[in-house]
């Protein structure tokens, strides 16, 4: 096998490969020979067919295939005889395939870049620490309360949180409409489900009370006929009820899983949960610090390839979040070719560590991974079994695993502070409790 080496531009590599004829031929006589052993032709027992009949009959199409795996098995072997490293696969451009020649071809590919990583230990790192108070605790279970409201019915005007249950009539141009009428809706005051107008309406209302207000719809509304419209409606007040927490009974704690152990039981399972919760905001905070240092602090060339499997790969997520399925519709490429080009690089400087480290994934490490998956669904036993029977979801979690002992190395290396801060400043619980 003869091989010829061009590099064209960048990270791009020409090889022209020659297979001698005699290669090629043998390969086809012998997979004829097979073929004649067992193949059935008409006027002839099955494998008695002569030689020069299974020729004509198999013989175009075997050529056919030796010539694709030929040039399969000869590019494997050109690529590891030049020792290169393609980052994808090949644009093979046919320069002789006829039989009894030999067979040439050219393979335009790219490849791998040499990664030399720049010293670590000159990184900056803060971690951020936090300790899981009593106060957090309670906070947590406060909230949990708050997403099992007890209602009970007051004599008073509607306030915020309230929930109020109404009849309401819409006219558009002094007309009933399609929609226009609801009869027994509950809103909560202030919740922000519901149109403003409606919920400040009804802010103030006493059951019995009837009150008209207006409602302009955007020009954008998704019924055309009310689009840039404005409507009345007469709302009349039914019921107010009082919201308050309910009471941390056998009732509430069933609700959340808890059956034995009462309110020290549930306490427990908070705290646990916080502190996944708390590890998780930690780690990804420490890997955005290493990984940010990593890409400012090294310079790679990042194959074309590579960077174009990454844009689709992110035009495709966003059109998940946008609810978009027709291909015209997708975002443009140019948004994301630095996010693209960005992932590659430290796609290729993590491989660079765990390479030259002799990093192995560790097993502990991805049992516990999995731990923490599953223990936020309800049938955490069920889920563990289905994650251990899926090859592929397995390798996700080692794959992530192997990251994080990468970033591990590199922290373990930089300049690392630490730097106290308090469970709701680290996972917002307080910002999302506001909004």
């Amino acid at each position: 096998m003869q091989v010829s080496l061009t590099a064209t531009k960048g990270l791009e590599r020409r090889l022209e490969v020659a297979v001698p004829a005699q290669q090629v031929s043998t390969e086809v006589e012998q997979r004829l020979k097979r073929i004649s052993r067992t193949a059935r032709l008409k006027g002839f027992r099955p494998g008695k067919a002569p030689f020069n009949v299974i020729r004509q009959q198999y013989g175009e199409q075997v050529h056919a295939e030796v010539i694709g795996d030929l040039m399969r098995s000869s590019f494997a072997e050109a690529v590891s005889k030049e020792n290169l490293k393609p980052a994808a696969g090949p644009r093979i451009e046919p320069l002789d395939m006829q039989p009894g020649a030999d067979l040439r071809y050219a393979a335009t590919f790219e490849i791998l870049p040499e990664v030399k990583l720049a010293p670590v230990e000159s990184l900056s790192i803060e971690r951020p620490t936090a300790t899981i108070t009593e106060a957090d605790v309670d906070a947590m279970i406060e909230s949990m309360q708050r997403q099992r409201p007890v209602f009970t019915e007051v004599q008073r005007a509607a306030q915020d949180t309230d929930r109020v249950t109404l009849d309401y009539d819409g006219r558009l141009d002094g007309q009933p409409f399609e929609g226009g009428e609801g009869r027994d809706v509950n809103i909560v005051v202030g919740s922000g489900r519901v149109l403003k107008e409606l919920d400040d309406g009804v802010k103030g209302m006493s059951v019995g009370e009837q009150r008209t207000i207006t409602v302009k719809y955007p020009d954008d509304h998704a019924s055309k006929a009310l689009a840039g419209h404005t409507a009345e409606f007469t709302l009349t007040v039914k019921k107010v009820e009082e919201q308050s927490l309910p009471p941390i009974d056998d009732e509430f704690l069933g609700a959340f899983g808890v059956k034995e152990g009462g309110v020290e039981a549930l306490r427990a399972e908070v705290r646990k949960s916080m502190e996944r919760e708390l590890a998780e905001v930690i780690r990804n905070r420490v890997r955005n610090q290493v990984m940010d240092a990593l890409f400012k602090e090294n310079t790679i060339e990042t194959p074309r390839a590579l960077v174009d499997e990454q844009v689709q790969q992110l035009q495709a997520e966003m059109a998940r979040r946008m609810g978009v399925k027709e291909a015209n519709q997708l975002p443009q490429r140019e948004l994301f070719e630095e996010p693209a080009k960005r992932r590659v690089a430290l796609g290729l400087l993590i491989a660079e560590i765990i390479r030259a480290e002799g990093l192995k994934v560790d097993r502990e490490r991805v049992m516990s991974r999995l731990d923490e998956i599953v223990a936020s669904y309800p049938n955490s036993e069920e889920m563990r079994r289905a994650y251990l029977q899926s090859a592929e979801a397995m390798r996700q979690i080692e794959s992530a695993v192997l990251e994080d002992q990468a970033v591990d190395w590199v922290v373990s290396r930089a300049k690392l502070t630490d730097r106290e801060q308090t469970f709701k400043e680290l996972t917002g619980f307080g910002q999302q409790q506001a909004s």
